[in-house]
């Protein structure tokens, strides 16, 4: 059973190491820290953080984000010492490592379960991954590690397409609103063209979830360097099943 879930871009900025002495996005980086100290407290049996990868795939819950296979960026963001940060999995995909580093931030030592999900698996594909999720333990909680478009500006990653604002806001819209039809509806096609890398994992979000109500605070929701980012933390009604009200989520 699903007892919580949390949403966080899989944005590298996030690990202190790859941004050097600057501050970058420190709401960002709080907002990311708080819904994960949420999950904490929903005294899950288990975590499980779900991401993009090339394959679907489970990975040891012991793997660890390979902070040396950003290259430069890394060496950029050493510390005052010298030293990076210690040997991660050679392979593990950025998202999972991302959420794997928040866990370990928040001091989690507990159980965890690190699931890729294939950039082209299928909506249905995706809502099953998520659907077994929420079997894997009595008590699992959910970090989905997700971003939006990376299209929202003439800077961004994949430069600007018109249609990624309207693509973001729905998508917004549907997990302030605890709408996870909308989420499981959302079209691969379009958003491989908008390159929103999350896609596969807000669609096993909504499998694990599915039927239940839930109350959704979004603690951020920007695009400062052309991708969208978005933070919440999401709580479940444990009595909720089956035909459950979902209009509980606030705004």
């Amino acid at each position: 059973m699903i007892a919580a879930a949390a949403l966080c871009p899989a944005a590298p900025l996030l690990v202190r190491e790859l941004t050097g002495a600057t501050v970058v996005l420190p709401e960002l980086r709080a907002a990311c820290r708080e819904v994960t100290g949420r999950l904490l407290r929903a005294r899950p049996d288990v975590i499980a953080v779900v991401g993009a990868g090339p394959q679907t795939r489970t990975w040891d819950g012991a793997s660890r984000l390979d902070v040396a296979s950003f290259g430069g960026l890394a060496a950029a963001g050493r510390g005052p010492a010298g030293a990076a940060a210690g040997a991660g999995t050679a392979g593990l995909p950025t998202a999972l490592g991302l959420g794997a580093r928040l866990l370990d931030e928040a001091g989690y030592a507990g159980p965890r379960l690190l699931q890729a999900i294939g950039e082209d698996e299928t909506p249905a594909a995706s809502a099953g991954a998520g659907q077994r999720l929420s079997r894997a333990a009595g008590r699992v909680a959910l970090l989905v590690m997700a971003d939006g478009s990376a299209r929202r500006g003439r800077r961004a990653p994949g430069h600007l397409d018109e249609r990624s604002a309207g693509f973001d806001a729905e998508v917004e819209r549907a997990v302030r609103a605890g709408d996870l039809q909308a989420l499981a509806a959302i079209d691969p096609v379009l958003a491989r063209e908008l390159m929103a890398a999350g896609r596969a994992a807000w669609q096993v979000m909504a499998g694990a979830l599915d039927s239940r109500r839930l109350d959704v605070e979004v603690l951020y929701a920007d695009d400062p360097f052309g991708v969208a980012y978005l933070v919440a933390a999401v709580g479940v009604d444990e009595g909720g099943g089956p035909g459950s009200d979902r209009t509980g989520a606030s705004q």
